[in-house]
């Protein structure tokens, strides 16, 4: 209870002085993160988090579950656009190039750790994230298909990856008798069973939503309970049955998205805002661990690791993905440098944390630690001279014309 109340105290006095802190660029991210490792990241913690309980567990996935349920429903924002911004390439063709040699530079800085642990640590720390940088998002002076195609990767990245590190971990932790394919058929089968409940319920909620709709049995403003609801019932039906709970949260997104349209934008405004508080717990939650992991320093591998994470194994395979494209070069340096990393590799480094075993958590969270801080001054420093540059070589079609006569 005392951590409840201390993050919503916190909660409280960040809104009414968020406008002047933004004045000197602390960012909720880093406001919540000092304030975790001041309060719960010391020897003796005035908010102590007892992290190894189940409950916590579950807490962090469902964390994780409605950011991906939220994130699901986000691409309807660029359905304007006219043609592709490159998400196909990023998705498809990046993230696994880059997790292979975010594997490789594990291999190289840190020889002789287990292959599978440097997966699981790259797993976790390149799904990039743009909470640390959300005005981005809403900077038009960064031309529209950058901010949705980085919008894109982030809604969709940590969906491909959820499963995957969920099944590198499984491994980590397998007993004698668990074979390679036990693990493969037990991960395929939580992939498919969690497909199945998601469309299922994802589905079911968007017809019901439009037949009440329809019906007047309900109005717009009463159904975004409903998107609040959703990703936690998803999440629960597929754990009980055996699914991946994460998979099953952002399937039903991808369904329910189709309704905005009918319902209203505002719709999503409630489970969005949820989303945006839970982000700001884990950011709380990463400040301690991040206290913990560097109570005796940062070890130069650590930030090695990281500093190859951040530009070597995401710039290189988005570029080359992109290249081809019809996105011009300015626009895919960009996009391969406004990687932020943020809320997805804090919740993955939460769970390796809970799960894994002492050296093995000890590692992930270090690693992920570096990662994320040295992320969150490189582009929270470099966003704005990013947006400048292309205010001052804007695109043809961008430009404004100038008035004409009698204007």
């Amino acid at each position: 209870m005392i951590a409840l109340l201390v993050l919503l105290s916190l909660l409280f006095l960040w809104t009414v002085v968020s406008d002047r802190l933004a004045r000197w660029s602390i960012t909720a991210p880093i406001a919540f993160a000092a304030s975790g490792i001041l309060l719960s990241g010391q020897d003796r913690p005035v908010v102590p988090l007892d992290m190894e309980t189940h409950t916590f567990q579950r807490a962090i996935e469902l964390v994780l579950a409605v950011m991906l349920f939220t994130d699901a429903t986000e691409a309807r924002d660029y359905a304007r656009l006219r043609e592709p911004v490159g998400e196909g390439r990023l998705l498809g063709i990046a993230l696994p190039a880059s997790v292979v040699l975010a594997t490789l530079a594990g291999a190289l800085v840190f020889p002789g750790t287990n292959w599978w642990l440097l997966t699981v640590a790259a797993l976790v720390v390149m799904p990039m994230d743009l909470a640390p940088v959300l005005t981005i998002l809403r900077d038009e002076r960064v031309p529209l298909r950058v901010r949705a195609a980085l919008n894109g990767e982030g809604g969709f990245n940590d969906g491909l990856i959820s499963p995957l590190f969920v099944f590198c971990v499984a491994h980590l932790l397998s007993a004698e008798g668990d074979t390679f394919g036990d693990l493969v058929l037990n991960a395929a089968k939580g992939a498919v069973f969690a497909a199945i409940v998601g469309s299922v319920l994802g589905s079911l909620a968007a017809q019901m939503v439009r037949r009440a709709l329809t019906a007047g049995w309900a109005k717009p403003a009463s159904l975004r309970m409903t998107a609040l609801a959703l990703p936690f019932l998803t999440y629960t039906a597929s754990v009980l049955v055996g699914g991946n709970g994460f998979v099953a949260a952002f399937v039903a997104g991808l369904w329910y998205a189709n309704t905005v349209s009918v319902i209203g934008s505002g719709s999503l405004d409630l489970v969005q805002d949820v989303s945006h508080l839970l982000a700001l717990a884990s950011w709380y939650v990463f400040g301690a661990l991040a206290a913990e992991a560097f109570a005796d320093g940062i070890a130069l591998q650590v930030l090695a690791y990281a500093c190859l994470a951040l530009t070597v194994a995401r710039f290189v395979p988005v570029v080359a993905s992109l290249t081809g494209s019809t996105l011009t070069r300015p626009e895919r340096v960009a996009i391969g440098w406004l990687g932020p990393r943020g809320v997805t590799s804090i919740v993955f480094a939460v769970l390796a944390y809970v799960q894994l075993p002492h050296d093995q958590a000890d590692f992930v969270v270090n690693v992920t630690a570096a990662t994320v801080l040295l992320s969150v001054v490189l582009h929270g420093v470099s966003a704005e001279p990013v947006a400048r540059w292309f205010a001052r070589h804007p695109r043809p079609e961008e430009r404004v014309p100038p008035p004409g006569p009698g204007q």
